[in-house]
This record gives structure tokens, sequence and C-alpha cells, in this order.
């Protein structure tokens, strides 16, 4: 099963957290508060923090057993002892969408016909661009969903993170015609003006700039 629940993601990515996950993914039996403290070097109410952490994520699974093997008094309190679970989560950083952008070069491809598949990828994007900003009520909620990290400087938002970087690397026109489309819907979709929203390709940011409401140029 794949799927990137924020939970889960939240904790894969603290280090801490990340390095009980892969202890406990490697090893062939369950382990115990004590010896995954002792592995690491931590707290053992660290480790059983965030153990916990990532039973409630779903990461792992956890049971409670009587390491002595031993039944009946005098046996002991059972252990708590953590084991992988089944949830496979996918995290990057910064925050990339490529299941986004093969849902919407699939779906251009299928609905393409006879028409240019550049114009069915423009097509697809900027009407999955309006649902995604009718759905977040403004532009910066709708990037921000997405991944593009807005900043806005001196009036003109830049968009400090690509979520389709590796692709736009090697498939540069294709992708960032798909990414201006994409804005483009997200801003008609929440009430605001897609002429403002640019083609401006720069280093080390998205391809897409929005300029200031004053600066969109004017209907005809």
């Amino acid at each position: 099963m794949l799927r990137k629940p924020d939970a889960a993601a939240g904790a894969a990515t603290e280090p801490t957290a990340r390095a009980l996950f892969d202890l406990v993914s490697r090893s062939t039996t369950p382990i115990g508060r004590d010896a995954a403290a002792a592995a690491l070097g931590i707290p053992r109410a660290t480790a059983a923090f965030h153990l916990d952490k990532l039973v409630e994520a779903g990461l792992l699974t956890a049971e409670f057993r009587r390491l002595s093997g031993r039944t009946g008094p005098g046996a002991g309190r059972p252990a708590k002892l953590y084991q992988r679970a089944g949830l496979e989560v996918t995290v990057s950083l910064p925050e990339r969408r490529y299941d986004l952008a093969g849902d919407l070069l699939s779906t251009a491809i299928e609905e393409a016909g006879s028409d240019p598949i550049a114009d069915s990828i423009e097509r697809v994007a900027a009407r999955r661009g309006r649902g995604i900003g009718a759905d977040a009520g403004t532009l910066d909620a709708a990037l921000e969903s997405i991944g593009y990290q807005p900043v806005e400087e001196q009036g003109t938002t830049r968009l400090y993170n690509c979520p389709f970087h590796r692709l736009a690397t090697s498939h540069t026109e294709t992708i960032c015609r798909l990414n201006v489309a994409l804005v483009q819907g997200m801003a008609e979709g929440c009430g605001d003006d897609p002429d403002r929203v640019r083609f401006a390709p720069g280093s080390a940011r998205c391809c897409v700039r929005i300029d200031p409401a004053d600066q969109a140029p004017a209907a005809t």
C-alpha cells in the first residue's frame, strides 16, 4: 500500500525517529525500548516517545510480551516490542509531486485525440489547477498545497520550489508549460487574475512567477 499521510511523513523525517525506524526495520525480531535506546545511545524515554509516535503514524506496530517466556506471578511485566508495519511512505524534501505530474501527463495523452499533445497538457493542467484553486480559496493556499513555496518579493511572488523538479530538468519545455498552465488554472479557480502568472525561468526556483495585479496585462 502506497500513501503519504502527513503524520507518517513527519515522523519519517525527524532524525531520531528515522534512526529508530531504520533500526526496527532492519531487525528480524521485534525490538523493545531498552534495546532500541542502547543501540542508538539515547535515553530510554526518548526512544519510547519516538517509537510510540511511529506506531501512531502507522509505520510501526507494537505488542506486549514477556521476554523471559515465563507466565504467572513473578514473571515480570510484559515488554512493549516494536516491529515494522506494512505502511509504505513516500517522503521528499523539498516536496515533490511526481504523482501529480504523472496523472496530468497520462490524462493529457488519453484526452489528446488528434490535438497536439502540448495543447492537451496545457488544457488538462489548467483544468486541474482550477479545481485546486477553488478548493484552496486563495492562490497562496493553492500554491502551498502543491508544494510551490511562494514568497512575495516587492509585490512579485516567486515560487522557490518546483514540485516536478527532476522532470523539469530532463523535460524542461513540457514541464514548464505544465507548470504555467497549472498555476494559471489555480489563479482562475480561486477568483484571482490568471494573467498575473508569467513564465520566468530562473535558477533554484520554479519557472513561474506571479506579478502584482497592477502589472497584469489589460484585457482586450
